[in-house]
């Protein structure tokens, strides 16, 4: 669709607009989630920094995924990988919750470590969002792109938040890991393959125990590799 055939009084145009907006702020708590613990670390004058910079790349990727792998997520295996990555991702995480290194890492090197923890998970957690946007803008590439835009402030408010309430309870932390791991756990359920081996009926009977699987294995192999690391401080 091109910028042409657009009407800007069109009232449909606005409603969907709207629509895309509030299904991208539903679909971006995870992104939040993701985005504050990732910046959590960082010092006061890198964490808003890395925040902005962190949500403009969860948006940007979404705008991608959205528009070209829509027609990949009926490949086999691939929300499997996804969530193996994303448990991966919780449980480093919980790993290096309250470490603090200065001598060996730079507060640069520690912002764009902070953006690519942000940029591997949106990339994984995309999988199962891309196609409610889409089906939203259909052929409007344009409007699609726009709503994701005019999300990018609310997204880094609500990053913003949760990083605030991180560093007051740390144990959020554990939290927010076990929120991706639940995630994990969905999307692993939702594979292709699987649904294709034992039926969508079947599969989606485990789609809530899968996802607590999810949650209590993040925080199980977070516990036992948090606590067999040796102490920084001795």
């Amino acid at each position: 669709m091109d910028f042409s055939s657009i009407s800007f009084l069109d009232p449909a145009l606005w409603g969907k607009l709207l629509e895309i907006i509030a299904l991208n702020i539903v679909l971006s708590g995870d992104n939040a989630v993701v985005i504050a613990l990732a910046c959590r670390a960082l010092s006061p004058e890198q964490r808003s920094k890395g925040i902005a910079l962190g949500a403009g790349v969860a948006v940007v990727l979404r705008v991608i995924f959205t528009v070209l792998i829509a027609s990949l997520l009926n490949t086999p295996f691939l929300h499997i990988i996804g969530a193996v990555l994303l448990v991966w991702i919780a449980v480093k995480l919980i790993i290096e919750d309250g470490e603090s290194d200065e001598d060996s890492i730079t507060a640069s090197s520690k912002l764009w470590k902070a953006v690519q923890t942000v940029a591997i998970a949106d990339i994984v957690m995309s999988l199962d969002n891309v196609l409610a946007i889409a089906a939203v803008a259909k052929d409007s590439i344009p409007l699609l792109v726009a709503g994701l835009v005019i999300s990018i402030p609310l997204i880094v408010l609500g990053a913003s938040l949760i990083t605030s309430l991180l560093t007051r309870f740390p144990i959020l932390v554990w939290a927010g890991a076990a929120l991706l791991g639940w995630v994990a756990g969905e999307m692993f359920d939702t594979d292709p393959w699987l649904v294709a081996r034992f039926g969508a009926e079947t599969v989606h009977r485990f789609e809530y125990p899968a996802a607590l699987i999810g949650a209590l294995l993040v925080v199980g192999l977070g516990y036992l590799l948090k606590h067999r690391r040796p102490d920084p401080a001795l």
